[in-house]
């Protein structure tokens, strides 16, 4: 934790002393932080959510999602519609429903990164298998476990997969996905982390042993940060909730920020304050307090 931040239990409601600042803007992840575990929205979210916006605060849902995995909350939408999808690398609208997003910015993985990345990964990790994650494609390796509810675009070696006339050539890299079936996930992401470098950002959101690779300095909080700027928001009117390491920057920009009861121990680390799990409705608990002490 911060030191001196208020800090709230994992079973008690946030104090609504901790909101010195009036928020402008909320910023919140879906999987496991807004989102119950059945992938719902439960009813008092949808009313917390929507509160929020009538009282002129701004709603960012900050995902490693891709865009086309953003149907969960498509029906919440409110205001601007905007989503950052890919841990960052991606601004969607959501305004035109499922299946009709349109991209607003993309910070793609350049593939010479890409490559590089994939390269020290193998050397560093025997057994790391890949996947890329474009703004519309998604391919793997054959080796690559069924670990996501789509068909991949196809089946072929990363390498191949990236090469100037692979079947991905000219549409943006969002990130890459790399799976080890044997390691553990934040023992993977320690030496990964250590193997790339500056090369790209490597983070991780999954409970298994599945890393999430971005552009140089692509990351939840480098994105909001960019969406803050342009609407004149400083980092101290942004209250932000997440759950897993690719929150962890995102948590530590924002002038109030919430890990939820069930968040990774570095998550609780880098936030200023804890709720309740995401199956409590932890989000809306803030969210209502929050209204309670400024509107």
């Amino acid at each position: 934790m911060r030191e001196n931040d208020p800090v709230t239990s994992a079973t008690r409601q946030p104090e609504t002393s901790a909101f010195a600042t009036a928020p402008r803007l909320i910023a919140t992840d879906l999987d496991g932080t807004l989102l119950r575990d059945d992938k719902s929205v439960s009813p008092r979210t949808v009313a917390a959510l929507a509160a929020a916006e009538e009282a002129g605060i701004e709603v960012f849902f900050v995902t490693g999602r891709p865009a086309r995995w953003m149907d969960v909350v498509s029906d919440h939408v409110h205001g601007h519609g905007l989503a950052i999808c890919g841990n960052g690398a991606a601004v969607v609208d959501l305004h035109g429903g499922p299946g009709a997003h349109r991209f607003v910015k993309v910070r793609e993985l350049a593939r010479e990164n890409a490559l590089d990345a994939i390269r020290l990964l193998r050397d560093a990790a025997p057994g790391t298998v890949y996947a890329v994650e474009q703004t519309y494609g998604f391919h793997q390796e054959p080796a690559y476990p069924k670990l996501h509810l789509e068909t991949p675009d196809h089946l072929l070696p990363a390498e191949e997969i990236l090469a100037a006339d692979g079947p991905s050539a000219g549409e943006p890299v969002i990130k890459i996905l790399a799976y080890h079936p044997d390691l553990d996930p934040d023992a993977f992401l320690a030496l990964a982390r250590l193997a790339v470098g500056e090369r790209a950002n490597v983070t991780r959101s999954s409970p298994s042993a599945l890393l999430e690779i971005s552009g140089p300095g692509v990351s939840k909080a480098s994105t909001l940060a960019l969406e803050c700027a342009e609407r004149g928001i400083s980092h101290e009117e942004v209250v932000a909730f997440g759950d897993m390491p690719n929150d962890v920057e995102m948590l530590t920009w924002a002038g109030q920020s919430y890990a939820m009861g069930n968040a990774h121990p570095d998550v609780i680390a880098a936030a200023s304050g804890r709720t309740v799990a995401n199956n409590e409705d932890g989000v809306a608990v803030v969210i209502e307090q929050l209204l309670a002490a400024h509107i």
